[in-house]
């Protein structure tokens, strides 16, 4: 009598089944029945395991998009690594993004293209807190002009949109200068560019000293009490998210 696969064999072959399927449909739509005839299991196999089938696909992101997280933090120097100029960084992570959609665009379309809202997706918070820490370190560099959260939201919410929408262009119609383009639109009207001497006339603004002192107190401060820190970091908020002429 043959050995009956063991569970993790038969989950990883349900796993795998799927993603080729996904991989295989243009528009990202597979039947319970197709990932179970290429699994080579039954229906109450997969409920079993996922519990639905949407229990199954989500399973299928979730790996998908860790394979993406293993590959490094955006900008990595390639040896995993982290280093160099955070805006390079940024930079790199935009373009790593943009083509891990290009590469897997059913995987791209389940994780950012059937959101819920008002819930925030977990399998994305570790992508996006990569980002934040880039931009923290712009900002104690007296570079970023808005604070790292409010960048962090314009720029990830504008990468998924150029993602998606060179997704839906037809085959070989995804022009990576669009990409590019907004990119180096966005990082302008966020960050000062280092490569630039500073005008020796200019004062800095008021609000870029409050986004460079409120990353400063991430490291924090022996001069103020917790309390204290609190209610600084809520001043200086106010003033990193006013208005440019306020």
């Amino acid at each position: 009598m043959n050995a009956r696969p063991k569970p993790s064999v038969t989950r990883d072959r349900l796993l795998l089944a799927a993603a080729q399927l996904l991989h295989e449909s243009p528009g990202g739509t597979v039947s319970t029945r197709a990932v179970c005839e290429r699994a080579g299991v039954q229906a109450p196999t997969l409920y079993h395991h996922f519990g639905s089938k949407q229990g199954l696909l989500d399973a299928v992101v979730n790996y998908g998009f860790t394979q993406y997280i293993r590959g490094g933090e955006p900008g990595d120097t390639g040896d995993g690594e982290p280093g160099g100029d955070p805006v390079e960084r940024v930079r790199q992570g935009w373009d790593d993004h943009v083509r891990y959609g290009l590469d897997h665009p059913s995987f791209y379309v389940l994780l950012y293209g059937q959101i819920e809202p008002g819930v925030p997706c977990t399998l994305t918070s570790r992508a996006e807190a990569m980002l934040l820490d880039l931009l923290t370190a712009v900002a104690r560099e007296g570079r970023l002009r808005v604070s790292p959260a409010e960048a962090a939201r314009q720029i990830a919410a504008a990468n998924v949109g150029v993602t998606l929408s060179l997704i839906s262009r037809p085959d070989g119609e995804a022009d990576l200068g669009t990409s590019h383009q907004v990119r180096e639109a966005l990082i302008a009207a966020l960050i000062d560019d280092a490569s630039t001497p500073p005008d020796e006339n200019a004062m800095p603004t008021i609000r870029t000293l409050a986004v460079t002192l409120s990353a400063a107190l991430e490291g924090g401060t022996a001069a103020l009490s917790a309390g204290e820190v609190t209610m600084l970091r809520e001043w200086l908020s106010r003033l990193a998210d006013q208005s440019p002429t306020a």
